[in-house]
């Protein structure tokens, strides 16, 4: 190469790279981080709130309860997102694209159902202070609980539109007196609801009842009818419950994916309670000593874990090998690994057991994760989500082949409001509380209780 042709050869380079496409030269995005959406695509706020860049929604004030770490569902045909608003008794319905994950909120009664029916709401009784939300695998139905009247509320939803509407005479569980509901034992201050993989069964974390309440599923119409007897709710003390321990106040519950057995989150307790599930009835069995529950300090017929004070949420990972959980007083997730046939979890070793936002010895640190609630896994695997209320941040993490999971270095490990130093800068993130990841994976949506949002990010592949 000649001195001479070395400048026409550089500048023929010059047109090349001129030539790509724009952004073809930017670095591809770390695989699992969020982006979120641009301008009014990327959140939703309640009309009584300042939109800022956000779009404008119906039902959202108070999204996502303090308590309420599943206040955001999507349907598992990936065409609506459901978010269940405290302050506005409220469920809000979303249309979702496809492509980019965007939501809209259908027009009049379509776009949300209420306690008082106002903004243009569907109106429903006993709706009071909804605080999370459930689809039924077949997507024919929509549950929620609602801490406040202490109900669990039965919908049928419309396959092409979203829209909720009351199941016909089975609207309505409630663990009090109220006019037009069915008793339930033990369903007092439900937290969260999930219904069972082959959906035969719906359960319910109930925080003031401290108990796991269930239900049995009626294949055709949903209705949901409370399992009789003693096989109706396991409770750390109700009369016609089944007896069991670590269950104080429930604020997560986890139904395996193979469906033998489900996992609660016991705040009050410091404990994760484990239980045995017979798919064939849907009645709930607490495992026997010593892998009743899994315990923060020393507790008869448990197992003793690190970093579970006050937990609040739980995940399992999509083949069921990992269980993993949030801790609101520990500000920490942990992880554990799952036993197939016995359903028993040990918590993982040395530094894979936890990610802890102070330093903690035998966890790793965890940034930006004060207060967390919400945790959702992506249906890949790959990735774990959390939802840390106080920090105002979605936390990133990783997850390996043998379920451990590290969050990723740097600003791609946190995607927060401008206060947060350190981390991707999010919008309408005050007060995130619950976090759901679509079901094909292109997408992460949350709840921000106190921007009463709901926020939408491109999940990067």
């Amino acid at each position: 190469m000649t001195a001479r042709t070395r400048p026409l050869l550089a500048l023929a380079a010059l047109v090349a790279l001129a030539a790509l496409p724009t952004g073809a030269l930017a670095a591809k995005p770390t695989p699992g981080t969020l982006t979120q959406l641009q301008g009014k695509r990327g959140c939703i706020v309640d009309r009584s709130s300042k939109p800022g860049t956000c779009a404008v929604g119906r039902g959202l004030k108070g999204a996502g309860a303090f308590m309420g770490s599943e206040a955001v569902a999507v349907s598992p045909d990936g065409r609506n997102v459901y978010v269940a608003a405290f302050d506005s008794d409220a469920i809000a319905t979303f249309s979702r694209n496809p492509k980019s994950g965007a939501l809209t909120q259908p027009g009049g009664t379509a776009g949300c159902i209420s306690a008082k029916g106002s903004a243009g709401c569907a109106k429903v009784a006993a709706l009071d202070g909804p605080n999370s939300v459930a689809v039924s695998p077949d997507g024919r139905n929509v549950y929620a609980t609602a801490r406040d009247s202490s109900t669990l509320l039965s919908f049928v939803r419309n396959p092409k539109s979203g829209a909720l509407r009351p199941i016909p005479g089975a609207t309505c569980m409630a663990g009090m007196a109220l006019p037009g509901c069915t008793p339930a034992t033990a369903l007092i201050g439900p937290d969260v609801v999930a219904v069972s993989p082959d959906g035969r069964n719906v359960y319910v974390g109930a925080f003031f009842g401290s108990a796991v309440v269930a239900f049995s599923r009626n294949p055709s119409s949903g209705a949901p009818t409370q399992l009789a007897g003693t096989a109706g709710c396991v409770a750390a003390a109700t009369a016609g419950c089944a007896t069991g321990i670590g269950l104080g106040s429930i604020e997560g519950l986890a139904v395996s994916p193979d469906g033998t057995s489900v996992y609660a989150a016991a705040a009050a307790s410091n404990a994760l309670a484990e239980l045995a599930r017979d798919p064939s009835t849907g009645a709930l069995t607490q495992l026997a000593a010593p892998n009743s529950c899994i315990a923060d300090a020393p507790l008869g017929g448990c197992t003793e874990g690190r970093e579970l004070g006050g937990p609040n949420a739980v995940a399992i990972a999509p083949g069921g090998e990992n269980a993993y959980v949030t801790s609101f007083l520990s500000n920490s997730v942990t992880g554990f690994d799952r036993t197939a046939d016995t359903g028993v979890l040990a918590q993982k070793e040395a530094t894979n057991a936890c990610l802890v936002f102070l330093r903690s010895a035998g966890c790793s640190f965890g940034r930006a994760m004060l207060a967390p609630e919400g945790l959702g896994v992506s249906p890949d695997g790959r990735n774990v989500y959390l939802a840390s209320f106080e920090t105002g941040a979605i936390d990133v993490l990783s997850r390996n082949s043998k379920g451990a999971v590290r969050q990723l270095p740097g600003a791609a490990g946190c995607l927060a409001r401008k206060q947060v130093q350190g981390c991707t800068l999010g919008r309408a993130l005050s007060g995130v509380s619950s976090v759901a990841v679509s079901p094909d994976g292109r997408n992460v949506y949350s709840t921000a209780n106190e921007s009463n949002a709901v926020d939408v990010f491109r999940r990067n592949r």
